[in-house]
Order: structure tokens, then C-alpha cells, then sequence
């Protein structure tokens, strides 16, 4: 479920609500503290995050600020910007 708006429109607040009321794990990741400068690390803190969620079922995963890793695509660069393409 992709929850768009503004900040302060109550996002979190909704997706936290969802997650008492069904008496599920909440996990609310910043995308833009998933970038990391090293190549793999943000794709191991990824699959670590599904792993967990896998572990502790149910789970809500709220992904905020989505937009800091999803740019335009582009074929020149560094490793470390095709990394963050990729992940």
C-alpha cells in the first residue's frame, strides 16, 4: 500500500493505527538511512529488515520518505550510485 501527501498529514499515524488494530510488528524505516556508501550494505539491511519482519509475523513495514532513494535513472556515475539504482 503506497500512502502519498504532503508531511504532517498523518501517514504514520494511519499506518501505526492499522498495525494495533491488528495486533501486528510496526517497523518504520527512513529510505534515506537505507543508502549506504558501501556497496551491499543496502541491499543486507534490506533483505535483514524482511528477515525480521519474516520472523515476526505479522508485520507492517512503513517505508517514509520513499522519494530519497528513487531517482532518475541514469547509466553513468560511480559503482556506488549504480548500487543505489539497483537496491
Amino acid at each position: 500500500v503506497l500512502l502519498y501527501g504532503p508531511p504532517g498529514t498523518g501517514k504514520t499515524l494511519l499506518a501505526r493505527a492499522i498495525a494495533s488494530n491488528i495486533d501486528a510488528n510496526f517497523l518504520k524505516i527512513v529510505s534515506s538511512a537505507i543508502i549506504d556508501k558501501y556497496i551491499g550494505e543496502s541491499a543486507r539491511l534490506i533483505r535483514e529488515m524482511f528477515g525480521y519482519a519474516r520472523d515476526h509475523q505479522t508485520c507492517i513495514i512503513f517505508m517514509d520518505e520513499i522519494d530519497a532513494i528513487g531517482g532518475r535513472r541514469f547509466s553513468e556515475g560511480t559503482s556506488a550510485d549504480r548500487e543505489i539504482q539497483r537496491t
